[in-house]
């Protein structure tokens, strides 16, 4: 996939991938909701429709994690724009249905929006407490997962 994807990117596609989690019960409707609002978003944001394809990277008893490709045609320069529109979309369709912004990669600043949906807010205050006292000039990755 990163050979396609990077020669689909030079040739002016926006070709990006998600991954989330959920549980078997909300799998079928996520899948299908992202299918339809993710690719209503690339067409608005394109005006081209996108191909949507999903595969599950990890199944376990209780859920699955569904792993998205989102491929459309670009604009030159607006590459980045578009894909924000696309991913802003993904995030509220997570939201929604319950699914993790990630599945066991790493948050970034990426998918910090949708982090901040799914953290309890007694979770964020005791990792600041404990960044302040492990990193107290915030070194590092300040921003990425508090402010």
């Amino acid at each position: 996939m990163p050979y396609l994807r990077d020669g689909l990117a030079r040739m002016g596609a926006v070709v990006e991938t998600f991954e989330t989690s959920a549980t078997w019960d909300r799998i079928p409707a996520l899948i299908d909701t992202v299918r339809t609002e993710v690719a209503a978003a690339a067409l608005k944001a394109t005006g081209h429709p996108a191909t949507i394809n999903c595969r599950l990277t990890h199944v376990y008893p209780d859920g699955a994690a569904p792993y998205f490709t989102v491929a459309v045609a670009g604009r030159p320069g607006a590459e980045v724009e578009i894909w924000d529109e696309i991913k802003a979309a993904a995030t509220d369709v997570l939201h929604r249905h319950h699914a993790s912004i990630t599945h066991h990669h790493a948050v970034g600043r990426d998918h910090r929006p949708g982090y901040d949906l799914q953290r309890p807010e007694p979770f964020a205050l005791a990792l600041r407490a404990a960044k302040n006292a492990l990193d107290p000039h915030h070194v590092l990755n300040p921003g990425v997962l508090i402010d």
